[in-house]
């Protein structure tokens, strides 16, 4: 397969980058190792709302992602899902991909797109194998907050996301016990505030100082055993579902074996077209790393916005590359199927 741009990561800045390649003709394909496009929007915070992209006051991410991808419709582009980038080769100005899967991509323009790198949740450290409850009965993140409705979940974590969790699931009618290690938390003051008040009202149960120790079942959770870390004692609680935000490990994965220059887990790149050191290869969205950088989705979509330029000119060496705006550029119009009848 060959293509003009190939974009790793198909989140929110993976998929604004079709659309600004459309706009100048060029094609893209992405690749990602998840089951659906969106990235951590959809596969980690879906419900979770969006404030700061301009000119739309509020959106779940999960709106966001629908929404881009209404955006692209006008434009062909491959989606290659539940694959991973493996190894890259160079001839000449053309960069050959290589997938786990053998998939094999050839293109000028390889777009690194890929958030914070691959991701997998922190497990707890048991002594039982409980693989074959997860995604069952055990989750590290939530797709659908109404399976959990009327139904005893307990949660496990202090940060953001079992804070979080723990008031939106009350909101459906779920019978939250959220178990943390500590008396103190590490999300938001203010969400911390509401949790321990919902706790007062016996809206929720709180339990802390406490770590888990083990599950008992196998299909079902027939009871989790809990071990007060200054007692010492061990109590016994039931639960339909256990819910771990215990974090992500952030790895860049086979993106390391590049050579890339890097900072840390990141990329570096310049600021005039976001390339990396390695001619053809660019790094667009929290991937990346420069001075002042800020990782806010609103920040992706310009460096990619600006990569899209140069990769023209190296789908097309020579040519001017062209510009119009979107309000008034009939060409435009066209290719989003725009018709100023409408």
């Amino acid at each position: 397969m060959k293509t003009d741009i190939l974009v790793i990561g198909a989140g929110p800045v993976g998929l604004f980058t079709v659309f600004e390649a459309g706009i100048l003709g060029l094609k893209c394909t992405l690749i990602d190792n998840l089951d659906k496009p969106g990235g951590q929007c959809s596969e980690l915070y879906p419900d979770k709302p969006i404030f700061d992209i301009p000119g739309v006051p509020y959106q779940t991410a999960q709106e966001h992602v629908d929404a881009l991808l209404k955006q692209i419709e006008p434009f062909e582009y491959d989606l290659m899902l539940n694959e991973r980038v493996d190894s890259i080769t160079k001839k000449g100005d053309i960069w050959k991909v290589t997938t786990n899967e053998g998939s094999i991509v050839e293109t000028p323009n390889i777009f690194i797109a890929a958030g914070a790198g691959s991701f997998e949740p922190i497990k707890p450290n048991l002594e039982r194998d409980f693989s074959s409850m997860e995604g069952k009965k055990i989750f590290y993140s939530i797709k659908d907050k109404t399976i959990f409705k009327d139904k005893n979940i307990a949660i496990f974590g202090g940060g953001d996301s079992a804070l979080d969790w723990t008031v939106e699931l009350q909101k459906v009618g779920a019978k939250v016990t959220l178990i943390h290690r500590r008396n103190a938390f590490r999300g938001a003051p203010d969400t911390e505030m509401n949790v321990r008040k919902l706790s007062d009202e016996q809206k929720i149960k709180l339990l802390t100082p406490f770590i888990i120790k083990d599950i008992s079942g196998d299909k079902n959770i027939d009871s989790i055993k809990l071990l007060n870390t200054d007692s010492k004692d061990e109590i016994d609680i039931g639960a339909d579902y256990i819910l771990f935000f215990y974090g992500l490990n952030k790895k860049l994965g086979p993106i390391n074996d590049w050579n890339l220059e890097l900072s840390g887990n990141k990329i570096q790149v310049n600021t005039e077209n976001f390339e990396t050191d390695k001619e053809g290869i660019f790094a667009v969205g929290d991937i990346n790393t420069y001075p002042g950088k800020l990782n806010l989705i609103l920040s992706g979509f310009h460096e990619t916005t600006l990569a899209v330029q140069k990769a023209f000119s190296r789908v097309h060496p020579g040519e001017r590359v062209p510009f119009g705006y979107t309000t008034s550029s009939k060409e435009i119009h066209e290719k989003l199927g725009f018709s100023e009848k409408q």
